[in-house]
């Protein structure tokens, strides 16, 4: 990677049903292969079923499941003198956007219903009742944070 300057933010454009710049990124990382249609098919049906099965704004289930996924603290490795510490450092806006999406597509993948529709819908609702695996997969993240506190003074 070039560390002659910082690569400069693509500009991406809100999605089309609701407007939503982050609906938006989601629909980018749930898609394979640059197949952007059947990525909207897979994430507007997914709201559609979050909405009939909880009678709320999908838009909004999903953000605060994606706020209850998001990690705010994260360990990075640093070499000290030989050994290798894990540091806990605090999470930036940016990636603990991108880490929540990550973290939520990977647990839907994971889930045994039929359909990635199905998938999505059911990880979402538990994400936003705070159970799930993604949500365990930010508490693991903050447990091991919290375990090696006593390497903070090691931070950059």
């Amino acid at each position: 990677m070039s560390r002659r300057h910082r690569a400069e933010k693509r500009e991406i454009n809100p999605d089309p049903k609701f407007g939503d710049l982050v609906v938006s990124k989601f629909m980018n990382a749930v898609m394979y292969d640059g197949k952007k249609s059947v990525a909207e098919r897979i994430v507007y049906g997914a709201f559609d079923v979050v909405h009939d099965k909880t009678r709320q704004d999908s838009v909004a289930v999903f953000h605060q499941a994606l706020e209850n996924i998001a990690p705010h603290v994260e360990v990075r490795s640093r070499r000290v003198g030989g050994a290798t510490y894990q540091v806990p450092v605090d999470v930036r806006p940016e990636r603990r956007q991108a880490l929540a999406i990550r973290w939520l597509i990977t647990a839907a993948r994971s889930r045994n219903e039929t359909t990635m529709v199905d998938r999505l819908s059911g990880e979402l609702m538990d994400a936003a009742n705070n159970r799930g695996s993604a949500v365990k997969k930010r508490e693991d993240t903050h447990r091991m944070a919290e375990a090696n506190r006593a390497f903070s003074h090691y931070r950059w």
